[in-house]
């Protein structure tokens, strides 16, 4: 069997299918694309879409705006139509504090800010996407555990697969946070541990969300309530991301569900009226967390192996998709022009292009949840006046959004966008 891929992608979680379908879109058909997952992926479904039933307990991702322009445009977007919900607007509040703002996509001329869509849904039409397109090859299951240099390119060592060894031009790390194959080509990780817990789950309640998500931030940590689709048995449902402290995170999960239910209905209000269910919980400590290398000569990390963010903004997997896009579209100019998919000057010229938006895009998720948590009342004041602000000045406000829906560099791309879209 062959041994050579051009291009070698090391994880084919949401990052991974989105990178693969992303190179393919805008690489030539001569170059070859090896997409490598360790857990068996689902199988083909051979001439129909993917069908899905929605789950009260399913996680969720919330996709912002320039997720939306780039999926489009490689043809992706609309076979995740039918399971989105699209975010209206977005309510921003402190509890006890008399700052707020609420933000309109009608006021921008979008059909939505962002849009919420359940990971399995999101995976699994990736994966039967890329099936369709037959341009990438699709190892499963398999793992590249080791990968050394090899001239210009990398000698990468599979286990699980048919094959134990692939050479490559290019080997592309995305299999998450906790990277083994980032560890062992000995690129270190900075961690910046928040000391809070994030706990996750989907809320059911009395009252229609009509397409608004939920930032409340509280002196113990932001709570945000995202828009679901409904669902039996919960009609009116949201996806909850709940910030902690490591003590409450532990006895909130364990609580009885009416207990669970009430702490948050303190810690939210009745916006929504009373809060009525709450599914499976899940824990996990935050951190942020960045790789200290993100390219070298054949090697890029991507992903949340190379950046994993606070959820706050929601913004982790949307600033990954970024990179997507701007990595395929260097790969195809650098390609176009006689370089090398592994050349170090060529991956360098992608890093030195996305690094303003990945710092951009850190700096708020890293800052935000302390900022409403001051307990200075003089910052305090300030701060909600600021938030407050929002809905006085329109052009800050503006500048927000834009920011927040991750197409502050993408203005030419989003003003047309606007203008021919209707449905989403």
């Amino acid at each position: 069997m062959k041994e050579h891929r051009d291009i070698v992608i090391a994880g084919g979680g949401m990052v991974g299918a989105s990178l693969a379908l992303q190179l393919a879109a805008a690489l030539p058909p001569t170059m070859s694309i090896c997409l490598v997952e360790g857990f068996a992926l689902p199988a083909p479904l051979a001439g129909v879409k993917p069908d899905y039933h929605p789950s009260f307990d399913a996680r969720s991702t919330a996709l912002s705006y320039s997720t939306r322009l780039i999926f489009e445009k490689i043809g992706f977007w609309d076979d995740l139509q039918q399971w989105l919900c699209p975010i209206d607007t977005i309510h921003v509040s402190s509890r006890g504090r008399f700052g707020s703002s609420l933000l309109r996509a009608a006021d921008y001329g979008w059909s939505a800010l962002g849009y919420v869509v359940e990971n399995a849904w999101l995976g699994n039409a990736l994966i039967q996407a890329l099936y369709r397109q037959q341009r990438v090859e699709i190892i499963s299951p398999a793992r590249v555990v080791a990968a050394t240099p090899r001239g210009k390119g990398m000698r990468l060592q599979l286990e699980g697969g048919p094959q134990a060894a692939l050479e490559t031009a290019l080997l592309l790390v995305a299999d998450g946070a906790g990277s083994g194959l980032r560890e062992n080509l000995g690129v270190a990780a900075k961690e910046k541990p928040y000391r809070q817990h994030a706990m996750v789950a989907n809320i059911a309640y009395a009252q229609s969300h009509k397409g608004c998500a939920y930032e409340r931030f509280t002196d113990q940590g932001p709570v945000a309530l995202l828009p679901l689709l409904p669902c039996a048995p919960g009609e009116h449902r949201s996806a909850l991301v709940w910030t902690l402290s490591p003590e409450q995170a532990v006895q909130l999960q364990a609580c009885p569900e009416q207990e669970f239910l009430q702490t948050l209905q303190d810690r939210f209000g009745y916006r929504l009226g009373r809060l009525l269910q709450v599914g499976e919980r899940h824990g996990y400590p935050l951190s942020l967390m960045q790789s200290a290398e993100q390219v070298r000569q054949g090697v890029v990390v991507m992903g949340n192996a190379a950046h994993s963010l606070h959820p706050v903004a929601g913004q982790g997997f949307n600033l990954a998709l970024r990179d997507v896009a701007e990595l395929a579209a260097v790969l195809a100019r650098g390609v176009a022009q006689g370089q090398g998919p592994g050349d170090i000057a060529l991956l360098q010229r992608y890093l030195r292009r996305q690094l303003p938006d990945q710092a951009r895009t850190i700096q708020l998720s890293d800052r935000l949840p302390g900022l409403f948590m001051l307990t200075d009342p003089v910052l305090g004041l300030a701060r909600d006046l600021a938030l407050s602000g929002l809905d006085i000045v329109p052009s800050l406000k503006r500048e927000f959004v834009r920011h927040a829906a991750g197409v502050a560099d993408m203005a030419s791309t989003m003003d047309s966008a606007a203008t021919g879209q209707g449905n989403g």
